[in-house]
Protein backbone atom coordinates (compact mmCIF):
# COMPACT_ATOMS: atom_id res chain seq x y z
CA UNK A 1 0.00 0.00 0.00
CA UNK A 2 1.07 3.38 -1.08
CA UNK A 3 2.68 6.15 1.85
CA UNK A 4 -0.41 7.95 2.42
CA UNK A 5 1.55 11.97 2.13
CA UNK A 6 -0.52 14.24 3.98
CA UNK A 7 0.25 17.80 4.74
CA UNK A 8 1.56 20.11 2.34
CA UNK A 9 4.96 19.23 1.93
CA UNK A 10 6.23 18.39 -1.57
CA UNK A 11 7.90 14.67 -2.66
CA UNK A 12 11.11 15.12 -3.38
CA UNK A 13 11.71 15.09 -7.19
CA UNK A 14 14.66 12.12 -7.94
CA UNK A 15 16.82 11.92 -10.27
CA UNK A 16 16.84 9.45 -13.27
CA UNK A 17 20.25 8.03 -11.89
CA UNK A 18 17.02 5.79 -9.85
CA UNK A 19 15.99 3.79 -13.06
CA UNK A 20 18.86 2.13 -13.74
CA UNK A 21 17.93 -1.28 -14.38
CA UNK A 22 14.15 -0.24 -13.72
CA UNK A 23 11.60 -1.40 -15.66
CA UNK A 24 10.19 0.09 -18.51
CA UNK A 25 6.80 1.82 -20.06
CA UNK A 26 5.19 3.74 -22.35
CA UNK A 27 2.83 5.23 -20.40
CA UNK A 28 2.47 4.80 -16.33
CA UNK A 29 -1.07 6.85 -15.35
CA UNK A 30 -1.36 7.03 -11.47
CA UNK A 31 -5.04 7.03 -10.89
CA UNK A 32 -8.01 4.36 -11.84
CA UNK A 33 -10.88 6.99 -11.13
CA UNK A 34 -12.83 8.59 -14.52
CA UNK A 35 -9.88 10.33 -15.88
CA UNK A 36 -7.12 7.46 -15.55
CA UNK A 37 -9.23 4.94 -16.78
CA UNK A 38 -10.11 7.05 -20.16
CA UNK A 39 -6.25 7.48 -20.34
CA UNK A 40 -5.11 4.25 -19.72
CA UNK A 41 -7.90 2.55 -22.26
CA UNK A 42 -6.82 5.51 -24.82
CA UNK A 43 -3.17 4.97 -24.22
CA UNK A 44 -3.41 1.39 -24.92
CA UNK A 45 -5.43 1.43 -28.02
CA UNK A 46 -3.28 3.66 -29.45
CA UNK A 47 -0.62 1.04 -29.06
CA UNK A 48 1.03 1.84 -26.00
CA UNK A 49 2.40 -0.14 -23.26
CA UNK A 50 0.27 1.02 -20.00
CA UNK A 51 0.82 0.43 -16.38
CA UNK A 52 -1.92 2.02 -14.28
CA UNK A 53 -1.43 2.22 -10.83
CA UNK A 54 -4.05 2.54 -7.97
CA UNK A 55 -3.36 2.87 -4.41
CA UNK A 56 -6.55 1.85 -3.17
CA UNK A 57 -7.74 -2.55 -3.27
CA UNK A 58 -10.19 -1.41 -6.57
CA UNK A 59 -11.26 0.55 -9.32
CA UNK A 60 -12.84 3.83 -9.20
CA UNK A 61 -11.98 6.32 -6.55
CA UNK A 62 -14.26 9.18 -5.76
CA UNK A 63 -15.82 8.85 -9.59
CA UNK A 64 -17.59 5.84 -8.56
CA UNK A 65 -19.45 7.95 -5.97
CA UNK A 66 -20.93 10.10 -8.03
CA UNK A 67 -24.62 10.12 -9.53
CA UNK A 68 -23.65 9.67 -12.84
CA UNK A 69 -24.09 12.86 -14.33
CA UNK A 70 -22.08 13.28 -17.82
CA UNK A 71 -22.77 17.37 -18.93
CA UNK A 72 -22.82 16.59 -22.91
CA UNK A 73 -24.33 18.55 -25.38
CA UNK A 74 -23.56 20.00 -29.03
CA UNK A 75 -27.06 17.20 -30.60
CA UNK A 76 -25.84 14.46 -28.21
CA UNK A 77 -28.26 11.27 -29.26
CA UNK A 78 -30.40 11.84 -26.25
CA UNK A 79 -30.79 15.31 -26.62
CA UNK A 80 -31.88 14.56 -30.44
CA UNK A 81 -34.43 11.26 -29.34
CA UNK A 82 -36.16 13.68 -26.80
CA UNK A 83 -36.48 16.66 -29.03
CA UNK A 84 -34.05 18.82 -27.28
CA UNK A 85 -32.34 21.09 -29.57
CA UNK A 86 -28.51 22.00 -28.85
CA UNK A 87 -25.25 22.94 -31.17
CA UNK A 88 -21.85 22.73 -30.28
CA UNK A 89 -21.71 26.63 -30.50
CA UNK A 90 -24.63 27.00 -28.29
CA UNK A 91 -22.64 24.45 -26.20
CA UNK A 92 -19.91 26.81 -25.98
CA UNK A 93 -21.11 29.98 -25.83
CA UNK A 94 -22.93 28.96 -22.70
CA UNK A 95 -19.51 27.39 -21.15
CA UNK A 96 -17.69 30.78 -21.93
CA UNK A 97 -20.46 32.62 -20.31
CA UNK A 98 -20.44 30.89 -16.75
CA UNK A 99 -16.76 29.83 -16.58
CA UNK A 100 -14.95 32.92 -15.10
CA UNK A 101 -11.51 32.71 -16.51
CA UNK A 102 -12.43 30.56 -19.87
CA UNK A 103 -9.75 28.73 -21.77
CA UNK A 104 -10.86 29.11 -25.31
CA UNK A 105 -9.23 25.95 -27.18
CA UNK A 106 -10.38 23.69 -24.06
CA UNK A 107 -14.12 24.70 -24.63
CA UNK A 108 -13.96 24.57 -28.31
CA UNK A 109 -13.14 21.15 -28.42
CA UNK A 110 -14.94 20.21 -25.87
CA UNK A 111 -18.19 21.74 -27.02
CA UNK A 112 -17.48 19.99 -30.86
CA UNK A 113 -16.73 16.81 -29.42
CA UNK A 114 -19.38 16.29 -26.50
CA UNK A 115 -22.01 14.47 -28.96
CA UNK A 116 -19.61 11.76 -30.56
CA UNK A 117 -17.78 11.66 -26.87
CA UNK A 118 -21.34 10.06 -25.52
CA UNK A 119 -21.21 7.79 -28.35
CA UNK A 120 -17.45 6.67 -27.46
CA UNK A 121 -19.24 5.92 -23.60
CA UNK A 122 -21.64 4.19 -25.01
CA UNK A 123 -19.80 2.17 -26.32
CA UNK A 124 -18.16 1.06 -23.62
CA UNK A 125 -21.09 -1.18 -23.56
CA UNK A 126 -24.83 0.69 -21.89
CA UNK A 127 -26.78 3.29 -23.15
CA UNK A 128 -28.09 6.39 -21.54
CA UNK A 129 -32.00 6.21 -21.45
CA UNK A 130 -33.49 8.41 -24.41
CA UNK A 131 -35.61 10.05 -21.97
CA UNK A 132 -35.97 13.71 -20.34
CA UNK A 133 -37.04 14.70 -16.99
CA UNK A 134 -39.05 18.05 -17.05
CA UNK A 135 -38.62 19.40 -13.32
CA UNK A 136 -36.09 20.66 -11.13
CA UNK A 137 -34.07 18.75 -8.77
CA UNK A 138 -30.31 18.01 -8.23
CA UNK A 139 -30.12 14.81 -10.20
CA UNK A 140 -33.11 12.51 -11.78
CA UNK A 141 -34.85 10.16 -9.36
CA UNK A 142 -35.03 7.57 -11.58
CA UNK A 143 -33.22 6.63 -14.74
CA UNK A 144 -34.36 9.49 -16.89
CA UNK A 145 -31.54 10.24 -19.61
CA UNK A 146 -31.50 14.00 -19.71
CA UNK A 147 -32.05 17.09 -17.50
CA UNK A 148 -31.25 20.67 -17.12
CA UNK A 149 -27.72 20.62 -14.11
CA UNK A 150 -26.65 23.87 -14.36
CA UNK A 151 -27.71 27.65 -14.84
CA UNK A 152 -28.86 27.38 -18.97
CA UNK A 153 -32.21 28.67 -17.56
CA UNK A 154 -31.13 30.85 -15.34
CA UNK A 155 -31.22 35.02 -16.50
CA UNK A 156 -29.18 36.33 -17.75
CA UNK A 157 -26.73 33.59 -19.73
CA UNK A 158 -31.19 32.68 -21.12
CA UNK A 159 -30.68 35.48 -22.53
CA UNK A 160 -27.53 35.36 -24.22
CA UNK A 161 -27.81 31.52 -25.23
CA UNK A 162 -31.06 29.32 -26.06
CA UNK A 163 -31.08 26.90 -23.24
CA UNK A 164 -30.48 23.41 -23.32
CA UNK A 165 -30.69 20.50 -21.29
CA UNK A 166 -27.18 18.67 -21.06
CA UNK A 167 -27.19 16.88 -17.56
CA UNK A 168 -27.21 13.23 -18.97
CA UNK A 169 -27.40 10.67 -16.28
CA UNK A 170 -26.61 6.95 -16.36
CA UNK A 171 -29.72 4.55 -15.97
CA UNK A 172 -29.45 4.03 -12.34
CA UNK A 173 -32.08 5.03 -9.89
CA UNK A 174 -31.33 7.33 -7.07
CA UNK A 175 -28.54 9.95 -6.86
CA UNK A 176 -25.35 8.41 -6.08
CA UNK A 177 -23.31 5.70 -7.19
CA UNK A 178 -24.42 5.59 -10.81
CA UNK A 179 -21.08 6.40 -12.06
CA UNK A 180 -19.68 3.09 -11.12
CA UNK A 181 -21.54 1.37 -14.07
CA UNK A 182 -19.06 3.27 -16.50
CA UNK A 183 -16.09 2.64 -13.96
CA UNK A 184 -17.16 -1.14 -14.18
CA UNK A 185 -17.13 -1.23 -17.92
CA UNK A 186 -14.23 0.74 -18.08
CA UNK A 187 -12.59 -1.53 -16.18
CA UNK A 188 -13.65 -4.71 -18.22
CA UNK A 189 -12.19 -2.47 -21.38
CA UNK A 190 -9.09 -2.27 -20.06
CA UNK A 191 -8.70 -5.88 -19.20
CA UNK A 192 -9.72 -7.02 -22.92
CA UNK A 193 -5.98 -4.76 -23.78
CA UNK A 194 -2.55 -5.15 -22.14
CA UNK A 195 -2.71 -2.55 -19.57
CA UNK A 196 -0.86 -4.24 -16.66
CA UNK A 197 -3.04 -2.49 -13.22
CA UNK A 198 -1.47 -2.86 -9.95
CA UNK A 199 -3.50 -2.37 -7.14
CA UNK A 200 -2.60 -0.69 -3.82
CA UNK A 201 0.61 0.65 -5.35
CA UNK A 202 1.00 4.27 -4.78
CA UNK A 203 3.74 7.19 -6.42
CA UNK A 204 5.61 8.46 -4.19
CA UNK A 205 7.69 10.38 -5.89
CA UNK A 206 8.44 11.58 -9.71
CA UNK A 207 11.65 11.05 -11.64
CA UNK A 208 13.37 13.44 -13.62
CA UNK A 209 16.52 13.94 -15.81
CA UNK A 210 19.10 16.74 -16.26
CA UNK A 211 16.37 18.97 -18.39
CA UNK A 212 13.71 18.56 -16.22
CA UNK A 213 11.64 16.69 -18.30
CA UNK A 214 10.02 13.40 -16.19
CA UNK A 215 10.96 10.21 -17.39
CA UNK A 216 9.68 7.96 -14.48
CA UNK A 217 7.96 7.34 -11.37
CA UNK A 218 8.63 5.73 -7.93
CA UNK A 219 6.39 3.35 -6.19
CA UNK A 220 5.46 1.92 -3.02
CA UNK A 221 3.02 -1.62 -2.17
CA UNK A 222 3.09 -2.11 1.41
CA UNK A 223 6.58 -2.77 2.73
CA UNK A 224 7.75 -3.36 -1.31
CA UNK A 225 9.08 0.08 -3.60
CA UNK A 226 10.63 0.18 -6.59
CA UNK A 227 10.92 2.29 -9.95
CA UNK A 228 9.25 2.65 -13.73
CA UNK A 229 10.77 4.16 -16.60
CA UNK A 230 8.16 5.98 -18.43
CA UNK A 231 8.25 8.08 -21.53
CA UNK A 232 5.14 9.73 -20.16
CA UNK A 233 3.76 9.48 -16.40
CA UNK A 234 -0.17 11.18 -16.43
CA UNK A 235 -1.59 11.99 -13.03
CA UNK A 236 -5.04 11.41 -12.08
CA UNK A 237 -5.01 10.92 -8.87
CA UNK A 238 -7.86 13.09 -7.40
CA UNK A 239 -8.46 16.72 -5.28
CA UNK A 240 -7.00 17.49 -1.71
CA UNK A 241 -10.76 18.10 -0.56
CA UNK A 242 -9.51 15.35 2.61
CA UNK A 243 -5.91 17.31 2.66
CA UNK A 244 -6.96 19.45 6.24
CA UNK A 245 -3.82 21.40 5.61
CA UNK A 246 -4.32 21.94 1.95
CA UNK A 247 -8.16 23.21 2.39
CA UNK A 248 -7.10 25.24 5.02
CA UNK A 249 -4.24 26.96 3.03
CA UNK A 250 -6.46 27.18 -0.46
CA UNK A 251 -9.90 26.83 0.59
CA UNK A 252 -10.84 27.33 3.87
CA UNK A 253 -14.38 27.66 2.99
CA UNK A 254 -14.45 23.80 2.78
CA UNK A 255 -13.72 23.89 6.62
CA UNK A 256 -15.08 21.70 9.63
CA UNK A 257 -18.53 23.08 8.79
CA UNK A 258 -19.02 21.41 5.47
CA UNK A 259 -19.29 17.35 4.57
CA UNK A 260 -17.01 17.34 2.58
CA UNK A 261 -17.19 15.00 -0.70
CA UNK A 262 -14.12 12.69 -1.45
CA UNK A 263 -12.35 9.49 -0.95
CA UNK A 264 -9.39 8.61 1.51
CA UNK A 265 -7.37 9.51 -1.21
CA UNK A 266 -8.14 12.99 -2.47
CA UNK A 267 -5.52 13.91 -0.11
CA UNK A 268 -3.65 16.38 -2.78
CA UNK A 269 -0.86 13.71 -3.32
CA UNK A 270 -1.02 14.23 -6.79
CA UNK A 271 -0.74 17.80 -7.34
CA UNK A 272 1.91 18.27 -4.87
CA UNK A 273 3.70 14.82 -7.37
CA UNK A 274 2.94 17.18 -10.23
CA UNK A 275 4.19 20.50 -7.78
CA UNK A 276 7.76 19.01 -7.35
CA UNK A 277 8.58 18.73 -11.42
CA UNK A 278 7.78 22.39 -11.07
CA UNK A 279 3.85 22.55 -12.65
CA UNK A 280 2.22 25.44 -11.74
CA UNK A 281 -1.55 25.46 -9.75
CA UNK A 282 -4.74 27.19 -11.21
CA UNK A 283 -7.91 27.83 -9.27
CA UNK A 284 -7.13 26.00 -6.17
CA UNK A 285 -8.91 28.81 -3.91
CA UNK A 286 -11.85 27.83 -5.49
CA UNK A 287 -14.32 24.82 -4.85
CA UNK A 288 -18.18 23.22 -5.62
CA UNK A 289 -20.24 24.27 -2.53
CA UNK A 290 -24.01 23.44 -2.14
CA UNK A 291 -26.96 22.56 0.13
CA UNK A 292 -29.60 21.97 -2.42
CA UNK A 293 -33.12 22.83 -0.84
CA UNK A 294 -35.04 22.06 -3.89
CA UNK A 295 -36.93 19.50 -4.80
CA UNK A 296 -40.03 19.81 -4.33
CA UNK A 297 -39.42 22.64 -7.67
CA UNK A 298 -42.72 24.52 -5.74
CA UNK A 299 -39.60 25.17 -2.82
CA UNK A 300 -38.16 27.41 -5.79
CA UNK A 301 -41.03 29.81 -5.88
CA UNK A 302 -40.43 31.16 -2.66
CA UNK A 303 -37.29 33.87 -1.60
CA UNK A 304 -34.23 33.55 -0.51
CA UNK A 305 -33.15 36.53 1.89
CA UNK A 306 -29.70 36.95 4.22
CA UNK A 307 -29.32 38.85 7.82
CA UNK A 308 -30.50 41.78 6.56
CA UNK A 309 -33.94 40.46 5.03
CA UNK A 310 -32.62 41.43 1.43
CA UNK A 311 -32.80 39.04 -1.44
CA UNK A 312 -29.56 38.32 -3.22
CA UNK A 313 -29.74 36.05 -5.97
CA UNK A 314 -32.32 34.15 -7.95
CA UNK A 315 -33.83 31.26 -6.72
CA UNK A 316 -33.99 29.49 -10.05
CA UNK A 317 -30.55 29.00 -10.09
CA UNK A 318 -28.20 26.06 -10.02
CA UNK A 319 -28.18 25.00 -6.46
CA UNK A 320 -24.47 25.35 -6.43
CA UNK A 321 -24.87 29.26 -8.08
CA UNK A 322 -27.52 29.40 -4.77
CA UNK A 323 -24.67 28.75 -2.58
CA UNK A 324 -21.99 30.22 -3.60
CA UNK A 325 -24.01 33.48 -3.45
CA UNK A 326 -25.00 32.19 0.01
CA UNK A 327 -21.08 32.07 1.11
CA UNK A 328 -20.80 35.44 0.48
CA UNK A 329 -22.94 37.16 2.75
CA UNK A 330 -22.94 38.24 6.40
CA UNK A 331 -21.94 35.14 8.13
CA UNK A 332 -22.71 32.70 5.65
CA UNK A 333 -26.45 33.22 6.48
CA UNK A 334 -29.53 32.63 4.42
CA UNK A 335 -33.23 32.01 4.82
CA UNK A 336 -35.51 30.55 2.44
CA UNK A 337 -39.35 32.09 2.60
CA UNK A 338 -42.71 30.18 1.86
CA UNK A 339 -46.15 30.78 2.25
CA UNK A 340 -48.79 28.37 3.06
CA UNK A 341 -49.19 27.80 -0.36
CA UNK A 342 -45.94 26.23 -1.33
CA UNK A 343 -44.38 25.12 1.95
CA UNK A 344 -43.70 21.57 2.04
CA UNK A 345 -41.43 20.22 4.75
CA UNK A 346 -38.89 18.17 2.20
CA UNK A 347 -38.68 14.35 3.44
CA UNK A 348 -34.32 14.21 3.40
CA UNK A 349 -34.24 18.00 4.18
CA UNK A 350 -30.40 19.48 3.95
CA UNK A 351 -31.90 22.70 4.91
CA UNK A 352 -34.18 22.39 8.05
CA UNK A 353 -37.24 23.96 8.70
CA UNK A 354 -37.31 26.45 11.32
CA UNK A 355 -40.66 27.37 12.40
CA UNK A 356 -43.85 28.91 11.16
CA UNK A 357 -45.53 32.72 11.60
CA UNK A 358 -49.02 33.85 11.10
CA UNK A 359 -47.64 37.20 9.95
CA UNK A 360 -44.32 38.45 7.85
CA UNK A 361 -43.93 41.08 10.40
CA UNK A 362 -44.01 38.03 12.97
CA UNK A 363 -41.60 35.90 11.18
CA UNK A 364 -39.55 39.30 10.56
CA UNK A 365 -39.33 39.08 14.25
CA UNK A 366 -38.52 35.33 14.48
CA UNK A 367 -35.51 35.83 12.58
CA UNK A 368 -34.19 38.37 14.39
CA UNK A 369 -33.73 40.57 11.02
CA UNK A 370 -34.18 44.19 10.72
CA UNK A 371 -37.43 45.39 11.22
CA UNK A 372 -39.33 46.33 8.45
CA UNK A 373 -36.96 44.71 5.82
CA UNK A 374 -38.13 41.22 5.30
CA UNK A 375 -41.40 43.25 4.93
CA UNK A 376 -40.54 45.33 2.51
CA UNK A 377 -38.69 42.57 0.42
CA UNK A 378 -41.87 40.76 0.41
CA UNK A 379 -43.96 43.19 -0.45
CA UNK A 380 -42.03 44.11 -3.75
CA UNK A 381 -41.67 40.77 -4.46
CA UNK A 382 -45.47 39.75 -4.77
CA UNK A 383 -46.31 43.01 -6.16
CA UNK A 384 -43.77 42.00 -9.24
CA UNK A 385 -44.71 38.19 -9.15
CA UNK A 386 -48.33 38.84 -9.57
CA UNK A 387 -47.38 40.43 -12.63
CA UNK A 388 -45.39 37.85 -13.92
CA UNK A 389 -41.45 40.12 -13.35
CA UNK A 390 -39.50 39.74 -11.25
CA UNK A 391 -37.09 43.21 -11.95
CA UNK A 392 -34.37 42.93 -9.07
CA UNK A 393 -32.88 39.05 -10.15
CA UNK A 394 -35.18 38.04 -13.42
CA UNK A 395 -36.39 34.14 -12.24
CA UNK A 396 -38.04 32.36 -14.79
CA UNK A 397 -41.29 32.96 -14.95
CA UNK A 398 -41.83 29.08 -14.50
CA UNK A 399 -40.86 29.77 -10.31
CA UNK A 400 -42.90 33.28 -9.95
CA UNK A 401 -45.50 33.48 -7.52
CA UNK A 402 -46.21 35.25 -4.98
CA UNK A 403 -46.11 34.30 -1.44
CA UNK A 404 -49.12 35.89 0.17
CA UNK A 405 -50.88 32.84 1.61
CA UNK A 406 -50.44 32.77 5.21
CA UNK A 407 -48.91 31.53 7.12
CA UNK A 408 -45.25 31.44 6.60
CA UNK A 409 -42.80 29.23 6.83
CA UNK A 410 -38.49 29.79 6.88
CA UNK A 411 -35.79 27.24 6.31
CA UNK A 412 -32.43 27.92 6.97
CA UNK A 413 -29.65 27.95 4.48
CA UNK A 414 -27.07 28.84 7.13
CA UNK A 415 -23.58 27.61 6.54
CA UNK A 416 -23.00 25.18 9.62
CA UNK A 417 -26.81 24.84 9.98
CA UNK A 418 -28.16 23.59 6.74
CA UNK A 419 -25.98 20.63 5.69
CA UNK A 420 -23.38 22.06 3.15
CA UNK A 421 -20.93 19.85 0.82
CA UNK A 422 -18.48 20.57 -1.37
CA UNK A 423 -14.90 19.48 -3.25
CA UNK A 424 -11.91 21.06 -4.55
CA UNK A 425 -11.63 22.46 -8.18
CA UNK A 426 -8.07 23.46 -8.46
CA UNK A 427 -5.64 21.57 -10.64
CA UNK A 428 -2.61 21.57 -12.52
CA UNK A 429 -2.32 24.15 -15.12
CA UNK A 430 -2.26 22.00 -18.68
CA UNK A 431 -2.41 22.58 -22.33
CA UNK A 432 -5.63 20.95 -24.30
CA UNK A 433 -4.16 17.88 -24.50
CA UNK A 434 -3.23 17.58 -20.90
CA UNK A 435 0.50 18.75 -20.83
CA UNK A 436 1.26 19.87 -17.48
CA UNK A 437 2.96 23.63 -17.56
CA UNK A 438 5.10 25.38 -15.49
CA UNK A 439 4.54 29.05 -13.56
CA UNK A 440 5.98 30.72 -16.68
CA UNK A 441 3.58 28.51 -19.28
CA UNK A 442 6.13 26.37 -20.49
CA UNK A 443 5.77 22.15 -21.27
CA UNK A 444 7.52 20.18 -18.71
CA UNK A 445 8.24 17.59 -20.87
CA UNK A 446 7.02 13.77 -19.81
CA UNK A 447 4.00 14.88 -17.49
CA UNK A 448 0.37 15.07 -18.17
CA UNK A 449 -2.64 15.65 -15.72
CA UNK A 450 -6.27 14.71 -16.21
CA UNK A 451 -9.40 14.84 -14.04
CA UNK A 452 -9.50 16.92 -10.54
CA UNK A 453 -5.59 16.91 -10.83
CA UNK A 454 -6.28 19.09 -13.79
CA UNK A 455 -7.74 22.46 -13.87
CA UNK A 456 -9.73 22.24 -16.80
CA UNK A 457 -13.33 23.90 -17.42
CA UNK A 458 -14.57 24.02 -14.06
CA UNK A 459 -13.24 26.43 -12.17
CA UNK A 460 -16.04 27.59 -9.31
CA UNK A 461 -19.46 26.99 -7.67
CA UNK A 462 -21.24 29.64 -9.69
CA UNK A 463 -20.93 28.79 -13.02
CA UNK A 464 -20.71 25.07 -11.97
CA UNK A 465 -22.96 22.50 -13.51
CA UNK A 466 -23.42 18.61 -12.81
CA UNK A 467 -21.65 16.39 -15.05
CA UNK A 468 -18.94 18.90 -15.77
CA UNK A 469 -16.25 16.59 -13.56
CA UNK A 470 -17.29 13.23 -15.32
CA UNK A 471 -17.54 15.28 -18.60
CA UNK A 472 -14.23 16.93 -18.76
CA UNK A 473 -12.62 14.04 -16.79
CA UNK A 474 -13.73 11.37 -18.92
CA UNK A 475 -13.37 13.53 -22.21
CA UNK A 476 -9.68 15.10 -21.60
CA UNK A 477 -8.80 11.52 -19.87
CA UNK A 478 -9.30 10.66 -23.43
CA UNK A 479 -7.05 13.22 -24.99
CA UNK A 480 -4.48 12.68 -22.38
CA UNK A 481 -4.51 9.04 -23.06
CA UNK A 482 -3.76 9.82 -26.73
CA UNK A 483 -1.27 12.29 -26.56
CA UNK A 484 1.10 10.13 -23.86
CA UNK A 485 1.38 7.77 -26.10
CA UNK A 486 2.70 9.35 -28.88
CA UNK A 487 5.34 11.05 -26.68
Amino acid sequence: MADETKGTALPDLLHDTVLDGAEGFDVVVVGFGMAGACAALEASRAGARVLLLERAAVHGGTSSMAGGHFYLGGGTAVQRATGQADTPDAMFDYLMAVTPQPDVAKIRAYADDAASHLDWLEDLGFEFERSFYPHKAVIQPGTEGLMFTGNEKVWPFRDQVPPAPRGHKVPKPGDTGGASIVLDLLAERIAETDTEVRFETGVTNLVANASGAVVGVAWKSFDTSGFVRARSVVIAAGGFVMNPDMVAEHTPSLGSKLFTLGSTFDDGLGLRLGKSAGAAWHHMDEAFITAPFYPPSDFVKGIVVNKEGKRFVAEDSYHSRTSYHVMKQTDSAAYLILDSAHMDEPSMPLCPLIDGWETPEDMEAGLGLPEGALVETLTAYNKHAAAGEDPDFHKHPDYLAPQDQGPWGAFDLTLGTALYAGFTLGGMACDLDGRVLSEGGAVIEGLFAAGACAANIAQDGAGYSSGTQLGEGSYFGRRVGRRAARA
